[in-house]
Formats: C-alpha cells, sequence, structure tokens
C-alpha cells in the first residue's frame, strides 16, 4: 500500500547548518496497516510525512503509494489518496468558514473542480451523520464557524474531514500533542474507531511512548534520520515503556533524552 525505499533528505547541503533529515529510509506498509513512530526532537520525522505527502520531494529514492511511484508529484496530486491530520487544531481547516463549508471541500478532494449545487439536502443529511459519529454534537451545528471551535472539537473535526472519504493513506502528525489530556483521549478514541472502521492504512508520529505501543500494530523509532528499531504486531503486544526505552538505549549507547517525549 505505501512503500518507501531508500528516500534520503539533505537540508541546507554545503552550509553550516547542513543537516541530514532522512538517510535511507525504508518502510512498507501493507494495507490496513496501523504504523507508529516514535523518536525524539529532529529524528526526522515529520520530515518523512512531508515526503510521504509531497509537501518536499526525496533528494533520493522512491515512494509507491497503492503500486503507484508519487515521488515526483506535487502534493495536490496526491491528495486524491492522502488524508492528514495536523499537530496544530488550528491547521487543515478554514477557520473563517462553517462546518458544512469545510466538509464540503473536503468531500471534493482530489477531483475535478467545476460548477455544481454547493451542499445539496441528501449532502446535509449526509454530512450530520458522518459528525454524529464523533459524539460531541457537531452534528446540529452545522452552520458554525470553525474557527469558533475549541481546539478538541476542531481537531474532531480535522480527523473527520481527513478520512470520511476513505483515503488510502492517513498520516497523523502528532495530531494530539497540542491538546489538553482529557480532549487528547477524546482524539485518541476517535482515531481508535475511525481507523478500525474503515480499516485505513496508518502512519501516525506522537511523541508519547505509552500512545505509539498502544495505538496500531506496528511501531517504528527513528532517530538521527534512521529507522533504529522496527517491532512487528506480536512483539508489540508484549512491550512496555521501560523496554522501548532500554531497546534504545541497546542500540545507541545512551539513553534517550527528550524533554518533548512524554511516557505514559
Amino acid at each position: 500500500m505505501l512503500r518507501i525505499e531508500q528516500v534520503s533528505k539533505l537540508f541546507n547541503p554545503g552550509s553550516p547548518d547542513e543537516k541530514m533529515a532522512l538517510s535511507g529510509i525504508n518502510l512498507h506498509l501493507k494495507e490496513a496497516d496501523f504504523v507508529t513512530v516514535i523518536g525524539s526532537n529532529g529524528a526526522g520525522k515529520s520530515t518523512l510525512m512531508n515526503i510521504v505527502s509531497g509537501v518536499m520531494p526525496p533528494d533520493l529514492g522512491r515512494v509507491w503509494i497503492d503500486g503507484k511511484q508519487v515521488d515526483d508529484l506535487p502534493e495536490y496530486r496526491r491528495s486524491a489518496w492522502i488524508g492528514r491530520v495536523f499537530q496544530d487544531p488550528m491547521a487543515g481547516t478554514a477557520p473563517t468558514m462553517t462546518i458544512q463549508e469545510n466538509l464540503a471541500m473536503a468531500y471534493k478532494r482530489g477531483q475535478r473542480r467545476g460548477l455544481s449545487i454547493g451542499v445539496t439536502a441528501s449532502k446535509r443529511k449526509w454530512y450530520r451523520e458522518q459528525l454524529s459519529r464523533l459524539g460531541i454534537g457537531l452534528e446540529d451545528r452545522l452552520n458554525a464557524k470553525v474557527g469558533l471551535l475549541s481546539g478538541g472539537e476542531r481537531q474532531a473535526l480535522s480527523l473527520l474531514m481527513a478520512t470520511f472519504t476513505e483515503p488510502r493513506i492517513l498520516l497523523l502528525d502528532e495530531h494530539t500533542a497540542a491538546l489538553d489530556p482529557s480532549r487528547a483521549e477524546l482524539i485518541t478514541k476517535l482515531t481508535e474507531q475511525i481507523v478500525s472502521e474503515l480499516k485505513l492504512t496508518t502512519l501516525m508520529v506522537t511523541h508519547n511512548m505509552e500512545q505509539a505501543i498502544r495505538l496500531g500494530n506496528r511501531l517504528i523509532m527513528m532517530d538521527k534520520g534512521g529507522i533504529i528499531l522496527e517491532v512487528s504486531e506480536q512483539e508489540k503486544r508484549g512491550l512496555t515503556v521501560e523496554g522501548l526505552l532500554q531497546q534504545f538505549e541497546h542500540i545507541r549507547g545512551t539513553k534517550f533524552a527528550d524533554d518533548r517525549v512524554v511516557l505514559g
């Protein structure tokens, strides 16, 4: 479903700020795989997401989605296959537009644009049905401006917008990190529910080790632009935060140190 082969990315080449963000990354997600990605700040996690989504091209290597090579395609050309939720609840939605208008835009993602009736009665009914799945009352606020929603409500809407057209790949880029614990847990449960129901192939970056272990069927750990550890579904069942930290220390010979990482 998603295949990444020998992908490398160098920032600021030849300058004092030169940095190897990714180095020879290989990763393969089968259909319905849910892979969590953990790593310290600067490990290359967001760069990996940006290359998969088309925000930036790799310097070397290839990316395939559903058997189609896409590493030369820009972001807008990949949007029909990819849904993405960002860390910032303000990203991914249009704050001055209503919930209904945002959903209409998301519904058209990856399609040819033309003249048509904006929102029909049947579409409005469908939007309400989809919103009701979130369980937070947004189905009764279709005409509310998205900018007036709370961070948790907005992130729930972003998650729905990224998934209700059932993309081939779902990218979750630390999508609970900016929320308070109760809202983060709500979004985490909605993520589990939606990904499971739709059987979405998912790549999720997180700084929360407990979350990385609890969610999904596979886990990878990144450090200094490379994948240093891959944990299979069977191994993941018995994994603990302490065990994950011990594996990092064994591989790198040093303790895992990052103030942003949440252990549990």
